[in-house]
């Protein structure tokens, strides 16, 4: 079987970004995505995001991002990704969606279903959109409303009209409450007490962010979104939400789920139509178990974008890396270290 230099899990920003460096270094390699088309994450976000909501796309590698419009996010960058795709040759096999990464005999053999590839290293850039993140509650199974997670969020219309709780106290949730309250009843719902950012967001300020998160995965803990970190802030669109009081009414969470809503700490109970999972989501990172990964605190440690306990494995858009800027960063960064890596085991890229 032909032995690949590399190979790339997952065709998002970070899995792009990677494949358009090892190309320019002459590396031997094919990206696996587990999408029908291209657009990463992308192409499953809700219809009503636009270009002018997101908050920020950053350029990949000699392709700057589409601007701010109100078009659709899941068809303009969707695009964008195919086009970049074509236009620099990538080696992208879909659809693949990969179930195990394990040694063989000192390489890496990738399986998907019945087929399988042999390869000296592995880049992962699975991110985190198939791993939504919703927590157990006590009654949550007994719920006769509707239940939502982001990755799924049906859009405004849909819940115009209803009494929906907002659970989560990240971006997502601020901006679900800033599209849902001029048209929907809403009670927003956060663990702690929700950070706000009221001074300008500095360059330092966002690399000493990036620090807090890339110190997390260096020390092996599960990695934290650069956004936990920064604090939140309102942005125009947001406005007529706050003028209508939705960031304010925020309580503490629920005790339990109550068949027609939610039951509060002290024991009074309050009815809702839904129940919007606004919760984040956790890497995709379980086909990589046979490797071993995990420190002892339940994150992979990294060096830069390199597994501390397998060298032959890189991580990109895992922690520090999961925005698209840092995505992009990630990208070079890992296919340099493949590229030593080889070097040092006297590989070349053809072998």
């Amino acid at each position: 079987m032909h032995i690949l230099d590399s190979l790339v899990i997952g065709a998002g920003q970070a899995g792009l970004s990677t494949s358009f460096h090892l190309r320019r270094l002459g590396l031997d390699h094919v990206v696996l995505d587990a999408n029908p088309r291209a657009g990463g994450a992308w192409q499953h976000r809700w219809d009503s995001l636009t270009m002018a909501d997101v908050h920020g796309v950053a350029d990949l590698p000699d392709a700057p991002a589409p601007g701010r419009s109100h078009d659709r996010a899941n068809e303009v960058v969707p695009s964008w990704f195919a086009d970049y795709e074509s236009d620099h040759g990538l080696p992208v096999i879909r659809p693949v969606d990969v179930h195990r990464v394990e040694d063989d005999d000192g390489l890496l053999r990738v399986t998907a279903g019945v087929r399988h590839w042999l390869t000296r290293t592995v880049v992962n850039a699975t991110g985190t959109w198939t791993r939504p993140f919703v927590p157990t509650y006590p009654g949550i199974e007994v719920f006769t409303g509707e239940q939502w997670h982001t990755a799924d969020y049906p859009g405004p219309s849909h819940l115009a009209g209803k009494r929906v709780l907002v659970v989560g106290g990240g971006a997502s949730a601020v901006q679900f409450l800033g599209e849902l309250a001029p048209i929907a009843d809403t009670v927003w719902v956060t663990r702690r007490e929700p950070v706000w950012r009221t001074d300008d967001f500095t360059p330092e300020i966002g690399r000493a962010a990036v620090a807090m998160v890339e110190d997390r995965v260096r020390r092996g803990l599960p990695p934290r979104s650069v956004v936990s970190v920064t604090g939140l802030v309102l942005r125009e669109q947001e406005r007529e939400a706050e003028r209508l009081g939705a960031y304010r009414r925020r309580r503490p969470m629920f005790s339990r789920i109550e068949p027609d809503g939610v039951r509060w700490q002290d024991g009074s109970c309050e009815a809702v139509d839904v129940i919007l999972w606004a919760t984040g989501f956790r890497p995709a990172i379980s086909h990589l178990a046979p490797l071993h990964l995990r420190s002892e605190y339940g994150g992979i440690r990294l060096d830069g974008t390199t597994a501390v306990a397998d060298a032959r494995v890189q991580l990109v858009g895992y922690g520090p890396s999961a925005s698209t800027i840092g995505a992009n960063r990630a990208g070079r960064r890992a296919a340099v270290a493949v590229s030593t890596f080889l070097e040092s085991d006297g590989l070349t890229a053809t072998g």
